[in-house]
């Protein structure tokens, strides 16, 4: 658990984010025309660093890769053949910028051309021709970049549970959100497109496949502080309606997606804990609601330095997968099933109709034990349970109604069937 997470006041370094913004639209911008296109623009984004974020290799003259430090606040360009070239991230224009960013990458034998114009930014301005003056506070960069390798580390960990297609971590320029993407593997309907200051093409080609997204936003877009979002396009039915964590959580109407303020992860006794309930809820959420085939996309979380387990090695959930034994606790009207795992307890919680049916109302699985076949096991126990006993099964809670309709040879205890 770190405690090393700073805090973020956007309102007060919000000029200088807004040129930062812009500056990483030119870097970027040069990469984007200057490398093959990869599915859904991942060929365009930074990616965080110790020091700031980077571009990667761009192939470019000898080849060349964009730096910015935000320890030493420079713009540094490093070529193939031993030539590096740099300037200072300090007040200026982004028209300033743009020039010294031409400059630089003639100086690295590279080609400086590229599409002139910002993307996704209201009231677009030709970089050459933003002669406005723009601030540049260095300890607000220093503090943003603290939280991205925070919220990188966590995003990374997040990543290693999922076995199908799934984004690197990175940073988006264009909307200045670092991101990560799952994919169910299915085709998605044409998105209605229409993102101010961005061809549509780009739109359809990044939503062309359902996806379960999640990001990090410094601010701006639609609000006035730093915060996570999720969201999954296509939208199941019922999917704003879920329960997610942590309770600080909410599903923002303008934005359609759902939205966890930073200071809420920040202040928490236990910020990875925090940021990972949120990655993993709103996830579990788009693909139970969605139908994804879990059991063909996910695993057990990354350990570090141990090979995950050949598929042939995991156990089916009647063999007590996560190592622990479910034990139900009735307490006539209402009862839970609860399991205990290396410590960490996970339950299912029912109220009871009558003598011959059962709601299940909610699941609730700690991040820890994520990817464990844990909440598989509580539900299973229920439908053995509801067989014994002869009642039904009415399943509300959208966890267990999503674990129940993937298993084929459990619908003979559902209500109504």
């Amino acid at each position: 658990m770190s405690n090393n997470w700073p805090r973020l006041d956007y309102l007060g370094w919000r000029e200088t984010c807004s040129a930062l913004h812009l500056y990483l639209q030119i870097a970027g911008k040069y990469r984007l025309a200057h490398t093959p296109w990869l599915n859904h623009s991942w060929n365009a984004t930074f990616y965080v660093t110790p020091r700031g974020l980077t571009s990667s290799l761009i192939p470019d003259g000898p080849g060349i890769e964009i730096q910015f430090d935000f320890q030493d606040h420079q713009l540094r360009g490093i070529a193939g053949d031993g030539k590096t070239a740099h300037f200072s991230l300090e007040p200026m224009t982004v028209a300033a910028f743009y020039g010294r960013f031409l400059q630089l990458v003639a100086d690295l034998g590279g080609t400086p051309t590229f599409n002139g114009m910002p993307n996704e930014v209201p009231f677009p301005v030709p970089f050459r021709e933003d002669l406005r003056d723009r601030p540049y506070d260095g300890d607000a960069v220093q503090r943003f970049h603290q939280a991205l390798m925070n919220i990188d580390r966590v995003f990374k960990t997040f990543r290693t549970s999922f076995l199908g297609k799934s984004s690197p971590v990175h940073l988006f320029w264009g909307s200045f959100d670092l991101a990560v993407t799952r994919f169910s593997g299915r085709r998605a309907p044409r998105h209605p497109a229409g993102v101010p200051a961005l061809p549509d093409g780009v739109a359809y080609e990044a939503y062309d496949r359902e996806v379960s997204s999640a990001g990090f936003w410094p601010g701006g877009g639609g609000i006035d502080y730093p915060a996570f979002y999720a969201y999954a396009y296509p939208e199941p039915k019922a999917f704003r309606a879920a329960r997610v964590a942590p309770d600080a959580a909410f599903w923002e109407e303008n934005l359609s997606e759902f939205v966890l303020p930073y200071e809420a992860v920040q202040s928490s006794p236990d910020p990875e804990t925090a940021l990972m309930d949120f990655l993993q809820t709103t996830y579990e959420a788009a693909a139970a609601l969605g139908g994804w085939n879990r059991d063909g996309l996910e695993c057990q979380p990354g350990q570090k330095g141990q090979p995950r387990p050949h598929d042939a090695t995991r156990t089916a959930p009647t063999a007590a997968a996560a190592n622990g034994k479910v034990e139900r606790q009735d307490a006539g009207s209402k009862g839970r099933y609860v399991i205990v795992v290396d410590g960490v307890e996970a339950e299912m919680t029912y109220s009871r109709v009558n003598e011959s049916m059962i709601i299940i109302d909610h699941t609730e699985v700690p991040a820890v034990l994520r990817g464990r076949k844990v909440g598989e096991q509580l539900v299973l126990r229920a439908v053995e349970d509801a067989r014994r006993d002869g009642v039904s099964i009415l399943p509300l809670c959208p966890f267990a109604k999503a674990q129940i309709k993937r298993h084929s040879e459990w619908q003979d205890v559902v209500a109504g069937s």
